[in-house]
């Protein structure tokens, strides 16, 4: 009986090392950040630039008005603008171009936030920092890539938006018509007018922007040793980073609509510089080239605080369902 007994505990001792092998906590907690792919990071990207870009679109649509025309800027003409558009137009009208956006967005915003991870990823090795916070120098150049790649794929919905911003119903009924419409009256081409501007102030915008947010998360880090900060912080991160990097790149982004526009405004502007020196005799370098920066500063900070923090809350939330998944198997 005393033997039957051993032999039964003998039976079950290469039982509990493969048991301690097989649920080791510790590697769990470490393989858990590359079990997201590509795909995870724009899905949430797509719908942290959806979520953004709806919140702020009244006040979106309002700003391109503004900076395609000579109409001074004020705080006090910007609402007679939406309360205008409201009353004649209705309220869902203020939304009016949102569809153009969320095509443009949705993929620009994945292609954004999937690129500046795997562009993190990329410069991490190739610097030594392979899972570590990034020096600021590639903090920034992975920021300036992830602008540029989103913005080189995406631009002519860009183009799209911004016409759909700025006519009447009647002119353009839906985002195919646009694309039709601008094909057959003023060419192929015109679907890349004002793509350098664009370029030129993606690079700085996006650098900025993401090397300021990731810097805060890692000041923030290394004080409170918390490596996820609150969402009410996370907010304050974007936003800090959206003022900073539309503040920098403001004056290119009313050139680039400037050019978007001018078929439909009546205006022939060529090139950026041409474009610069019509806005600067006309409207002054204030009044011209950072005409509506102050709504900016109410819309960007908020766009880019929304942006940064769904994309960060829905990429935590995946990664909690595939630790949720790895632990049922």
């Amino acid at each position: 009986m005393a033997h039957r007994v051993h032999d039964h505990h003998q039976g079950r001792l290469p039982v509990a090392p493969t048991t301690v092998l097989t649920l080791p906590p510790s590697s769990q907690a470490k393989d858990l950040r590359p079990t997201l792919t590509p795909g995870d990071s724009l899905l949430c990207g797509a719908f942290a630039g959806a979520v953004a870009k709806t919140v702020i679109a009244p006040l979106d649509r309002t700003k391109i008005i503004f900076q395609v025309s000579s109409k001074r800027f004020s705080a006090k003409e910007a609402f007679r603008v939406i309360y205008c558009t409201y009353m004649k137009d209705g309220f869902l009208s203020l939304w009016r171009g949102n569809s153009a956006t969320m095509v443009r967005v949705m993929p620009y915003a994945a292609i954004q936030f999937c690129s500046h991870e795997q562009y993190k990823k990329l410069l991490g090795g190739y610097y030594g920092f392979q899972g570590k916070a990034l020096p600021p120098f590639p903090r920034l150049l992975a920021g300036s890539l992830a602008g540029t790649t989103a913005a080189m794929l995406t631009y002519p919905l860009d183009m799209v938006r911004a016409r759909m911003a700025v006519t009447a119903k009647e002119m353009y009924s839906n985002i195919m018509h646009v694309f039709v419409r601008i094909s057959q009256e003023e060419g192929v081409k015109t679907l890349y007018k004002g793509f350098t501007p664009t370029i030129l102030g993606v690079i700085p915008y996006a650098g900025i922007t993401f090397f300021t947010y990731e810097t805060l998360k890692k000041l923030h880090a290394d004080k409170t040793k918390r490596s996820h900060p609150y969402p009410y912080e996370r907010l304050a991160f974007g936003a800090c980073a959206g003022l900073i990097g539309q503040s920098a790149s403001y004056p290119l982004d009313v050139v680039r609509r400037r050019m978007q526009t001018a078929g439909v405004i009546g205006s022939s502007y060529a090139t950026i510089l041409g474009t610069m020196r019509e806005i600067v005799k006309q409207e002054g370098v204030r009044r011209g080239l950072y005409k509506g920066l102050s709504m900016n500063w109410v819309k960007g900070p908020v766009a880019v605080g929304i942006s940064f923090t769904t994309f960060d809350i829905t990429h935590n939330l995946l990664l909690k369902l595939h630790q949720m998944g790895y632990s049922i198997h």
